[in-house]
């Protein structure tokens, strides 16, 4: 792990600024302090941060602003740890990064929160975002008016975004609907539960479900149903399915609410023979893998989007350097119980 000037000023007994200003030879430093932290450095093989550097060169004070919804959702919660960890290296560096968190969907909420980073001054936003024409427009705006956006998790394809990073949601679905046919190869009733109608990824995945499915006959689908991301909702939904429909082999989930539909499974005494297929490979999706709750977990790689579009802005930012592509699809991973390590 590379050192840093915050390890050397805990060894040194100084600030990071005066460590930063021995370093680089900016401005005055107590000679035998200087000598000290030039020691300290040698000793632990420090070299100097490539993005300081950079931010030195070119005197640019860059500000980036994340803003993240649906925050109380065990995904989104890994997504916003790994956002904050790549927020504390790029601050360590001479960046001023903001997160904010929003519990739910709500596009007047992530309005708020935009126009209180661009009032802050944001250079560029990381924004989990809706495609509800409110949100598109003000997308289009600041990005007329030069500050980049990056989407993540959740498009807004709509907009004139820098580019998109998570998962390909549509062929995800299409993945789902694969593995479910594996499961019930003589067919059976499916239940289909998305979160919110409002959130781009829960709709593509179910999206690409039904339109692989679509005129299979030998697998049957029950109304999809949208539990909100919550489990009490999603446990209410599977339990009314399960007692009006004895025959259900198995229940599909685009979203957070995994918990609820196995929950209720098991008090329906079905534990075994009704399949679940569920998405992220997060803490309580792991716990519901190893007991045989869910039978698939469809994984996106979640941490891949919290730390990516803050390093894109960045280097969009600080070097001119376009994104590799328009969309950046991080990779869709079948995960069962026998390969989520311990």
């Amino acid at each position: 792990m590379a050192v840093t000037s915050q390890q050397i000023a805990e060894l040194a007994g100084v600030s990071r600024g005066t460590v930063d200003r021995a370093l680089h030879n900016r401005g005055r430093v107590n000679p035998e302090v200087a000598a000290r932290i030039l020691q300290i450095a040698e000793e632990l093989g420090y070299r100097p941060n490539s993005i300081g550097q950079a931010l030195a060169r070119t005197r640019q004070n860059i500000r980036l602003g994340a803003i993240l919804q649906s925050a109380e959702t065990p995904t989104m919660q890994d997504i916003a740890a790994e956002a904050r960890q790549a927020a504390a290296e790029l601050r360590g560096s001479g960046l001023e990064v903001e997160l904010r968190e929003i519990q739910g969907r709500d596009t007047l909420r992530v309005l708020q929160q935009i126009s209180e980073l661009m009032d802050w001054g944001a250079s560029g936003l990381a924004i989990a975002s809706n495609n509800t024409p409110d949100l598109v427009q003000r997308i289009n705006e600041i990005s007329n008016q030069g500050v980049p956006v990056v989407t993540f998790n959740t498009d807004a394809p709509d907009s004139r975004r820098l580019c998109f990073v998570g998962m390909d949601n549509y062929r995800a679905g299409q993945t789902a609907a694969g593995l479910i046919r594996q499961m019930l190869p003589g067919g059976g009733l499916v239940l289909p539960i998305a979160g919110h109608v409002n959130n781009g990824a829960h709709i593509n995945r179910l999206r690409g479900f039904l339109d692989t499915l679509e005129d299979t006959g030998d697998i049957q689908l029950l109304s999809f149903q949208p539990c909100f991301d919550r489990d009490d909702y999603a446990y209410e939904i599977t339990q009314h399915a399960l007692q009006e429909t004895p025959s259900l082999a198995c229940v599909y989930i685009t979203s957070n609410g995994q918990r609820g539909v196995c929950q209720a499974i098991e008090d329906e005494r079905k534990k075994g023979r009704v399949r679940v297929v569920a998405y992220d490979l997060n803490a309580p999706n792991r716990q519901l893998l190893r007991s045989g709750d869910l039978s698939f977990v469809l994984d996106q790689v979640a941490y891949e989007q919290g730390r990516q579009p803050l390093y894109i802005l960045y280097n969009y930012l600080l070097n001119r350097k376009m994104p590799e592509g328009e969309l950046l699809y991080t990779d869709t991973l079948i995960r069962t119980k026998y390969n989520i390590g311990e």
